[in-house]
């Protein structure tokens, strides 16, 4: 497995983000042309086309939706305990979701400093990241 960082930690599935969002994005083009040339005729089925398309595109963003913010609550949750584990404290109350996340990346040794940093300095996640200087790989984030 490549050695992961700054430049190659987001996480692209072929088949999901690719494949599926284009036969979504056919589907749906094919539904509208279909309800402009047919919607009189057979509204019944133009309706029922376009509903459905529009319950697979829910569906396909909602699933990645739930899953990152089940996700992120995991995140949170494993950086607390490792920063209490650390100082006895646990995170900064101030610190947003974004800055929690890209600190999963920086090492104990970094950690305490960026933490300081993110609150005096209200760091972005992608300033967190780029500040890291030994990359803590994640490859379990879906």
């Amino acid at each position: 497995m490549q050695e992961q960082n700054f430049q190659n930690h987001s996480k692209y599935v072929l088949g999901y983000h690719v494949i599926t969002s284009m036969l979504l994005l056919g589907a749906l083009i094919t539904a509208i042309i279909y309800t402009v040339k047919n919607g009189s005729e057979q509204v019944l089925l133009a309706t029922n086309l376009l509903l459905i398309v529009g319950t697979l595109l829910g569906l396909f963003w909602y699933a990645r939706a739930f899953a990152l913010r089940a996700q992120d609550r995991a995140i949170r949750a494993e950086e607390n305990l490792r920063y209490f584990a650390l100082t006895g404290k646990l995170l900064p109350s101030n610190l947003r979701m974004g800055q929690i996340i890209a600190l999963r990346f920086a090492p104990d040794e970094e950690l305490l400093a960026l933490v300081e940093r993110a609150v005096s300095e209200a760091l972005s996640a992608k300033e967190i990241k780029q500040a890291i200087q030994n990359w803590k790989p994640d490859y379990h984030r879906a």
